[in-house]
This record gives structure tokens, sequence and C-alpha cells, in this order.
């Protein structure tokens, strides 16, 4: 939901299409720069979220942040800029911070995962005393970014000084475009236990429902509408119907207008999905 006119504005959106979750960024996600929060922001967040009952609120980083980056400078602006951000979702009380695990630009899977594991270490221990936990997003794989193989995933998780604070979630445009297949229950499935056995379902604390453009294995990171796309609606029933998934906040990242329609359409199609 987008936070122009603030921040509980985005809540207010939400509760209008019938949402009982939301994603927000916590600043504008393409400058690095951020107006601080005022006592007003917050309160106004608070008490919205008070008013219409959603929850949780999930924050997504800024798009510029890189936190795999070999150059030296903009991976300590990234580093910099992911503090601010988890001080922000603190500051809101918002639970969980969804980020992009980074691309390393040519410099290699192996120094990109570690680059990565520095940075998350020292900024979660820059921010000890706050709750909120940041969440590893699965990619597309396109190009040079991480996160396309649950085993990436799994590697950041194991070597982190602060696991209790760092999870994953999954987004089905992606994964499905980095070769993992979600178009009938059995190949959900075959997926879902992967991640089990590589990851673990308890590391698993939101799913971004989104069909996607490309073709299984494509590592083309383009949302689709729910069943418009190359998944199909079996796919997503599964999902919606599973209690180990289904208990879980599902955020819709998919295309919209100005006035949402095409988010009421989308909610409305995963909730007829659902066995009554």
């Amino acid at each position: 939901m987008s936070i122009a006119g603030g921040k509980y504005q985005a809540v207010l959106r939400g509760q209008k299409i019938g949402c009982e979750t939301i994603q927000i960024f916590v600043k504008n996600a393409n400058r690095w720069k951020a107006k601080p929060l005022t006592a007003e922001d917050i309160t106004l967040f608070q008490q919205t979220l008070q008013e219409t009952q959603i929850s949780p609120v999930i924050a997504h980083n800024s798009y510029l942040i890189n936190l795999a980056s070999p150059d030296e400078d903009l991976w300590m602006k990234s580093l910099e800029a992911l503090i601010v951000e988890v001080e922000r979702c603190a500051a809101l009380e918002i639970p969980f911070l969804v980020i992009h695990p980074g691309a390393h630009k040519g410099a290699g899977e192996k120094v990109g995962l570690n680059r990565i594991t520095i940075a998350l270490n020292e900024v979660l221990k820059r921010t000890e005393s706050s709750k909120v936990t940041i969440l590893l997003e699965s990619t597309a794989g396109q190009g040079s970014i991480l996160g396309g193989r649950f085993e990436h995933l799994a590697k950041l998780l194991n070597e982190s000084f602060y696991p209790e604070r760092l999870e994953v979630c999954l987004d089905t445009c992606h994964i499905f475009a980095a070769g993992y297949d979600l178009r009938t229950p059995e190949a959900c499935e075959e997926t879902f236990k992967e991640f089990e056995k590589i990851v673990g379902l308890g590391k698993l604390k939101a799913i971004h429902l989104n069909d996607s453009q490309g073709k299984l294995g494509s590592r083309r990171d383009r949302h689709e509408h729910i069943g418009m796309g190359r998944i199909g609606l079996e796919g997503f029933r599964w999902i919606v119907n599973n209690p180990a998934l289904s208990c879980l906040p599902l955020i819709l990242e998919t295309p919209k207008g100005p006035d949402l329609k095409e988010d009421r359409d989308n909610l409305g199609i995963l909730r007829s999905l659902q066995k009554k």
C-alpha cells in the first residue's frame, strides 16, 4: 500500500479494499534520505492500526540497498540505510522488515553471501534493543542477484549471530522464476518439502502472493495478477488452504491502478479459492 499522504493513509487504503494485513515502505523506496518520523506520524499510524484492526503490518526495504555490493562505499551506505529502516520500523512498532539479500555484481556468489552476512550481523548488533525481525526475501535469481536458491537463504540464516531476528519471506513469482514449480498441488508439495529440508518451515514468516509473467526457471522478476500468469490458480489454491501457510501474512504485490480495483479483484480470487 502506498504511504502517500502519511503512513496511516496506507492502513486506511488497506481497510478500504478489505485487507487484513498490509505491506508498506517506511520511507521513499527510491531515495537514500528520509524525513525524520514525527511523534504525530507515529501516533496517527498506531491509532489507525487500532481502529482498523489490520495486523500485522510488514515493511519492505528500499530498492537502493545492496548488502552484497563489492563497492565499499555503496555497501557501507546500504548498511547504514538498513539500520535507519530497522529503527523506523521499531518506532512504528512494525514487527517485520522484508529485504532483498543483494547482488554481488560480478564478485561471485561466495563473496556476495559473505558480505551480506557481515552486513546483517552489524545491522542486527547495532539495533540489538529492537524487536524488529528482518525477513530475507527469496528472489528470481536474475543477473548477479542472490537469494534465488533456498541454499542461499539457509546459508545466511545459519551464519547469523542473531538467528532469532532473521527469518524468511517467500515470493511465489520469484521462486517460480527461480525454478521451483508451483503449478499443481503435487509441485507445491515438492517445492515446500524442499524448503522445509533446506531452510525449515519454522523460519517462514510471510509470503508474497504473485503470479508470474515468466516461465518456470526463466529468472524473470515480472509479477502478474493471480491466475493470469504461468503459475495459474491451482498453486494459489494449495497455498491458501494449507494450514501451515494460510495462517501467515499473505501479501499481494501485483500490478495496480490508482483506484485499487486490481487489488480488490486479486483478493476476491484468492478468497474464492479458500475452502469454506
